[in-house]
């Protein structure tokens, strides 16, 4: 059974918005100028792992508009990864990519029952809060930049439901701390 694992860039305030530029909030942009090689090399190691990745339509879109036309191995294994598109909107994907059909939680099931390495899902808030609760998340690795912006769109909902999990890694990229989670 292959396993999803939820990888996140993630400010102090717990907001996983617009961290690489995209025009969605004022304070945008805030990965750079604390990310380090080490932390680049972390995860570009996670998608050489990976067998596929599972995406939001917004953070699909995010990709396709900019990992195609960049160059080096970690684009090149980026655009050869298939892809799972949570979506319900009928355009056509590109980048090697197919929509989930039916219900998302069925879909991702029916995923998970096949061979290959981990799915990893990065962005995409409202599909890991979905898989989240659906106890569909095997491993969780969150990155927490030394940053503050106030407001925006939170990894974790104020919905008041419970997750539990065991931090089994704590990691550090210069003053950007990595923790996994498994469930």
């Amino acid at each position: 059974m292959r396993e999803i694992v939820v990888s996140e860039f993630m400010t102090l305030d717990g907001v996983m918005e617009a961290p690489g530029g995209e025009p969605t909030h004022p304070h945008t942009n805030w990965v750079p100028g604390h990310a380090t090689p080490e932390l680049f090399e972390f995860k570009y190691q996670e998608v050489v792992e990976a067998g596929g990745l599972l995406l939001g339509r917004t953070t699909y879109e995010s990709f396709v508009g900019s990992w195609p036309q960049r160059e080096g191995e970690f684009a090149e294994r980026m655009t050869a990864l298939p892809k799972y598109v949570a979506t319900s909107r009928p355009e056509e994907l590109t980048w090697n990519a197919r929509p989930l059909v039916g219900d998302v939680v069925d879909a991702v099931g029916e995923l998970r029952k096949g061979d290959g390495g981990p799915l990893l899902v990065n962005g995409s808030a409202t599909l890991v809060r979905t898989l989240l609760a659906a106890g569909l998340v095997d491993e969780l690795r969150l990155q927490v930049f030394p940053v503050s912006i106030g407001g925006g769109l939170r990894f974790w909902p104020e919905d008041q439901v419970k997750v539990s999990l065991h931090l089994t890694d704590v990691t550090r990229f210069g003053d950007v701390v990595a923790q996994t989670y498994r469930a």
